[in-house]
């Protein structure tokens, strides 16, 4: 078993470097590439894997191991050919989830048809957010209200359904305070904490960051 899920990086302009750095500043293992060497060279001072190549290729895809990565970051919005081949690459050679960056709603309809499990939009989240929620695996989103204070959303787990929030006592357990309990589309802000918790449901929680793990 992993000690750690691995991730890529592929394209490394604002958007890319942005995830890349985050991840590796939390100690998380992560091959960076890029096709231009300029940028490649530049990056190694602060990516300790920066590889030059191109990720349209099949050969590229399979020499750089990357079919043994848990998650691929694609950040090659400008050339949607090039996104295209590397998601599909990608898929192709095993990688549970890859992730684009797209520029448009028209962009976001072709990656996702050709396999992307999630498209982002750099406009709408950044790329420090996402490799935070990357990092907050379990947990559907997560933002940062300080340095020290998150607001997350998070399913509940097969084991605390039929369960109340008294039973659970997750303040206590987990050190979160629940805000709200989502179903659907709906969300509810008065708790009634002796009502039984359901599936699908979601609980919109503020925690410590430093203790999310706990969670996860």
């Amino acid at each position: 078993m992993k000690a750690k899920k691995t991730y890529a990086v592929f394209g490394l302009g604002r958007y890319g470097t942005a995830v890349a750095r985050e991840l590796i500043a939390n100690g998380m293992e992560v091959i960076a590439v890029d096709s231009e060497e300029r940028i490649v060279n530049d990056a190694a001072a602060y990516l300790p894997v920066c590889k030059c190549a191109d990720v349209t290729n099949e050969e590229v895809i399979s020499r750089l191991g990357i079919g043994n990565i848990d998650t691929v970051i694609v950040c090659m919005a400008s050339n949607l050919e090039a996104s295209v081949m590397a998601v599909t690459l990608c898929k192709e050679a095993g990688v549970k989830t890859v992730i684009a960056k797209c520029a448009n709603e028209m962009q976001q309809k072709i990656l996702l048809r050709v396999g992307a499990d999630q498209v982002v939009f750099p406009e709408k989240e950044s790329g420090i957010r996402l490799a935070k929620n990357l990092l907050s695996s379990g947990f559907i989103d997560m933002i940062s209200l300080s340095k020290d204070v998150s607001l997350l959303e998070i399913d509940v787990k097969d084991e605390w359904c039929g369960k109340n929030l008294i039973e659970l006592n997750l303040r206590k357990k987990y050190g979160v305070n629940i805000v709200a309990i989502k179903k659907g589309e709906q969300v509810s802000v008065n708790i009634n904490p002796e009502q039984p918790l359901e599936t699908e449901t979601v609980l919109i929680v503020i925690a410590n960051t430093a203790k999310l793990g706990k969670l996860k």
